[in-house]
């Protein structure tokens, strides 16, 4: 009986100390969501502010985010960049982060916010599987960034309703989509804690008066708005010419019209309810779809996958060049940004503004590596 009761206290023991170390792995797993991939201001930034600014309501909380403030020596017209609107579209991060970097601004200026959804930045999607972070090598070692949600943090906004109704239209999405920042807009003083998220972004727009304005997206190669732009109608000009430019720079890119019965998205109430040129970029990433194997941070930046490899052979995938070769990190960034600086191009050499931004590598460049141009302090 009493080497029972011995072996049974023994047991109990390894179990409540087998318990407390993997609490504590969890635990520290968990807070790790806290922590913020570093950001290396480059020449071109003047100032870093934030969202709060323009919207306080915003102030001490998970959706307050850096807006990092490029003006040029010369008088211009203006642009803003939206990264990590979805932080599980990771090549929008990156890109924005990219900008803030390298990007000299000449004549104008050029408005970053790398983390559009701060909120779901903090968090991965429930029963995906995804990493919560990813790195790219660099001449100067690897360098690290955040993988996180589509939606806001259920902390931070809870619960979703059963139907979700978007405010100035009245649309009814799936009760989820009440924590997607991109169903959200132009946002509401007195709506969710999202709602306010995008609230925020529309008042900047509108203080500042900025011209253009590009969301940076990515979707899964069997969606058909994949290595696309999407403009709102008043943005057709600015997004047809700068499809030109895309394609003179060997970027193949579809374009389409912003749907006027969709709601809550960027490239249509930022457009209806603002005066700037709307406008979004969608690349395919892998990573997201569902016909994905183990979403590793392998997939994030490589972008092989043998299922989706075998889907293409197949003919079920609207990404009709996907190959062994797989859609990597460096080839979504480069897309994001060379669109970005081609709408700035078009946007000058067609007289619609003047928007002169330099020290951007080409496309080509990126497309080779991006890592050069990402290096943290040695």
């Amino acid at each position: 009986m009493k080497i029972m009761v011995k072996k049974s206290w023994l047991s109990a023991v390894i179990l409540m100390a087998f318990s407390a170390a993997a609490i504590g792995y969890l635990a520290t797993q968990f807070l790790s969501m806290r922590e913020v991939e570093p950001i290396y201001p480059g020449p071109g930034v003047t100032e870093i502010r934030m969202l709060s600014d323009w919207y306080p309501d915003l102030k001490d909380t998970a959706g307050d985010t850096e807006v990092y403030v490029l003006q040029g020596e010369k008088e211009g017209d203006s642009m803003l960049v939206l990264g990590g609107t979805h932080p599980n579209e990771p090549s929008g991060l990156v890109a924005a982060i990219l900008l803030i970097e390298n990007a000299v601004p000449e004549q104008g200026t050029l408005y970053v916010i790398p983390r559009t959804n701060n909120s779901a930045m903090t968090c991965t999607d429930p029963q995906e599987g995804a990493p919560m972070r990813f790195t790219i090598d660099t001449p100067n070692g690897e360098r690290w960034f955040r993988f996180g949600s589509r939606a806001t943090n259920p902390i931070h906004q809870w619960p979703d309703p059963e139907i979700y109704v978007h405010a100035s239209s009245g649309q009814r999405l799936s009760g989820s989509e009440t924590r997607n920042i991109n169903r959200s807009y132009p946002g509401r003083t007195d709506g969710t804690f999202t709602e306010k998220m995008s609230y925020g972004v529309t008042q900047l727009i509108r203080t500042e008066e900025i011209d253009i304005t590009v969301d940076l997206h990515e979707a899964s190669p069997e969606y058909p708005t994949i290595n696309t732009l999407v403009a709102h109608q008043r943005a057709a000009d600015l997004g047809t010419l700068g499809r030109l430019n895309m394609e003179l720079q060997g970027m193949s890119i579809g374009m389409e019209l912003s749907p006027e019965n969709l709601h809550g998205l960027t490239h249509r109430e930022l457009g209806d309810y603002t005066d700037t040129l709307a406008l979004l970029m969608e690349t395919s990433n892998p990573s997201q779809g569902r016909l994905r194997g183990a979403t590793n941070e392998e997939l994030v930046v490589t972008g092989v996958d043998k299922f989706y490899l075998r889907a293409a052979e197949l003919g079920r995938l609207y990404d009709y060049g996907y190959d062994e070769s797989g859609r990597s990190i460096s080839e979504r960034v480069a897309r994001h940004v060379t669109g970005v600086m081609q709408f700035a191009a078009a946007f000058t050499e067609n007289g619609m503004g003047t928007l002169v931004i330099g020290n951007v590598p080409s496309y080509g460049e990126m497309m080779e590596d991006i890592g050069p141009y990402l290096m943290p302090p040695a």
